[in-house]
């Protein structure tokens, strides 16, 4: 089994406890193992299964991978650029805390947040299939869907370890088996959308996305049936590490928002979108802040 091992440094105020703990949100996973300060996660390496191991000890993160095939020699820079990519190493945060640190109504905010980011799934298909699951259900229902959904769909490392699947795996899964792991008909239409585009090359996940670009991915995505702004919103956060997307149709972003801005009733989306805008090209990370203020580091 070829095993590569690469070192990376983390800036002095990481937050490794709500890195774990976002791995950590299904006590049952079956595809992410955190036992005390190491993280292990199946995915597919090259399309062959393979097990990613990050271990954190203080200001250092090792990134390690196994990989099943033993002619897939894995790439030191390639599991760098997934390791930084998976711990949110890749924001400016640091700008972010600068400008607003001294803000009148989110500087406390962040100043008891200091060094939150977003962490990240290791690619962006996962990303966006996990918001494609989690449209207009509890976060509970959500996660038992996806852990069903990856033994229907993925494969197992030799460790024992399930790895999130593919698009052409799931574009070869049948409906029926979908709708047994909890899949609504609309979710169905919406992810097989998604793999035939990306199979037929009308969508490339692996473009950099930026405040230039982002746009262009978004209107690619609304025009698939089944995903909409929320589910863009969230994918370009939680996959592509951008940090200004509106999620202001969020129950617990309007929840949280009610509560730092002491008002008597719960801001409508519009109204939420409406003092997001300040605050932008930071809307979702000033969501992500919100989100943490009141609730486990699983955010």
């Amino acid at each position: 089994m070829p095993t590569a091992i690469s070192p990376l440094i983390l800036p002095v105020n990481f937050r490794a406890d709500d890195f774990f703990a976002f791995h950590l949100r299904d006590r049952q996973n079956i595809a992410e193992i955190v036992e005390n300060n190491v993280l292990r996660k199946g995915i597919l390496w090259d399309n062959s299964p393979a097990q990613l191991i990050i271990t954190i000890d203080q200001q250092m993160a090792t990134i390690k991978l196994e990989v099943d095939d033993s002619s897939n020699i894995a790439n030191d820079q390639k599991m760098i650029e997934i390791g930084k990519h998976m711990l949110g190493l890749q924001q400016a945060i640091e700008q972010f805390e600068t400008q607003y640190l001294s803000h009148p109504i989110i500087g406390q905010l962040i100043q008891h947040q200091q060094g939150l980011r977003i962490y990240q799934s290791a690619s962006a298909f996962e990303a966006l299939v996990w918001a494609i699951i989690g449209q207009q259900i509890s976060v509970t229902a959500a996660i038992a869907i996806r852990r069903r959904f990856i033994q229907a769909t993925g494969s197992m490392h030799s460790s024992g370890i399930w790895c999130f699947p593919n698009e052409q795996q799931v574009a070869a899964t049948d409906d029926d088996t979908l709708r047994q792991t909890g899949f609504s008909a609309g979710k169905i239409v919406a992810i097989r959308a998604l793999c035939a585009a990306i199979i037929d090359k009308q969508i490339d996940l692996s473009v950099q996305i930026n405040q230039n670009n982002h746009q262009e991915l978004a209107n690619q995505l609304l025009n698939l049936k089944g995903i909409g702004p929320w589910t863009v919103s969230y994918a370009l956060l939680r996959g592509f590490n951008y940090l200004d997307g509106s999620l202001h149709g969020d129950v617990a972003v309007r929840r949280n928002l009610q509560s730092l801005l002491k008002m008597a009733t719960q801001p409508t989306a519009k109204e939420t979108e409406k003092w997001l805008t300040e605050f932008s090209p930071w809307r979702a990370l000033v969501a992500a802040h919100l989100w943490r203020s009141q609730s486990a580091a699983g955010y």
